[in-house]
């Protein structure tokens, strides 16, 4: 008696349940959270530290320079 093996064996997928969409929409949530976290955090280093910015114009060849400084870093307002 030959014996099937494993790759032969077909496994039918279930349609996904409304628990488990739940579940999916809860972990992107989370992730989407840690994306927010991480950028605000860069967004406050970058913005307590001068930035320059240099434009060099395509027609004549001038550079315009600007600095950008931030004091305060950049909050919500709750009312």
């Amino acid at each position: 008696m030959a014996d099937k093996s494993k790759s032969q064996v077909t496994r039918r997928e279930a349609a996904p349940t409304l628990e488990d969409i739940a579940q999916q929409l809860a972990v992107l949530d989370e992730r989407l959270d840690n994306i927010d976290s991480i950028v605000t955090n860069v967004a406050e280093r970058v913005m307590s530290q001068p930035i320059t910015i240099s434009v060099t114009c395509a027609g004549c060849g001038r550079v315009s320079t600007y600095n950008l400084l931030a004091s305060e870093k950049p909050t919500i307002a709750r009312k």
